[in-house]
């Protein structure tokens, strides 16, 4: 039976040459036999490029923990043409160089991504109360064109989405990466959502948590860092959508799609 995976990883995985090689040759020996969609982020480039024009990026952490990037109108610019341009573009070479057709598309194409603008942002500033902002150019997802992709995956072609959104006003929003891939997940009824990190998975006191339902992944959304607190928000959200399974894994391994798929790392669904 053909399967949906969809892959998200990140821009210190995307950053390093070596691992996105060594990812692209198992995302291509993957789609061999099911059906993949890549969602990429790439965050701590975005910050890298920004800083050199200039534009000092600044981040801001809500009272759930989410430690995100404030977007202003330029800062929205400099990100749609970093991720949506090199670091997509990167992926896509990568994935033609492992033999298999692939096409680079933002959430902005053909509206794939919708979001609504989020107008104001809830925040814990430096003297850790609670303040009010203005939501800038961020936004929350609230649709997905699952056609689009499907009409890619019917031609055999691997779509590569990269991050961004579009507004009800036609604007560039900045959407999160591993949230994308949950929404991304979700339309197409998938399997499988593979989120790959640095890490093995979800770490407890150094240990490998290797199995969780719904309700313990609620429990643990206290008691991990800012860095995988969005991945465990993707996981519930996905699975709340129809999701199968989620599996956090680390993306520094060799084949780290197929380990994935086999349960190595921690592996999430709606009941034990």
């Amino acid at each position: 039976m053909t399967l949906v995976i969809v892959v998200k990883f990140g821009g210190d995985l995307v950053a390093n040459k070596e691992v996105l090689e060594k990812l692209a040759q198992d995302i291509a020996e993957v789609s061999g036999k099911d059906r993949v969609v890549v969602v990429h982020g790439g965050g701590d480039i975005v910050t890298a490029i920004a800083e050199k024009l200039g534009k000092p990026q600044v981040f801001i952490t809500s009272p759930d923990g989410f430690r995100s990037r404030y977007t202003d109108k330029e800062t929205a610019e400099i990100y749609m043409m970093v991720m949506a341009g090199r670091i997509n573009k990167e992926v896509v070479v990568s994935l033609l160089k492992a033999g298999v057709k692939a096409v680079g598309i933002s959430g902005v194409d053909g509206a794939l991504l919708k979001a609504e603008r989020k107008k104001k942002l809830i925040i814990i500033d430096e003297r850790g109360r609670k303040r009010a902002i203005e939501g800038g150019y961020t936004g929350r997802i609230i649709d997905v064109d699952a056609d689009l992709l499907d009409a890619l995956l019917d031609k055999g072609i691997i779509p590569v989405v990269a991050p961004v959104a579009i507004g009800d006003e036609n604007e560039v929003l900045n959407v999160d990466g591993d949230r994308a891939a949950a929404h991304v997940a979700r339309a197409l009824k998938a399997n499988t959502l593979v989120l790959l990190t640095d890490v093995e998975g979800v770490m407890i006191n150094d240990k490998l948590v290797e199995k969780m339902d719904l309700s313990k992944t609620r429990s643990m959304l206290k008691r991990v860092g800012a860095g995988m607190i969005t991945k465990l928000y993707a996981a519930i959200e996905a699975l709340e959508g129809g999701v199968e399974k989620v599996v956090i894994a680390s993306g520094l391994k060799d084949k780290p799609i197929t380990s994935a798929l086999m349960g190595k790392g921690t592996v999430i669904t709606v009941g034990t």
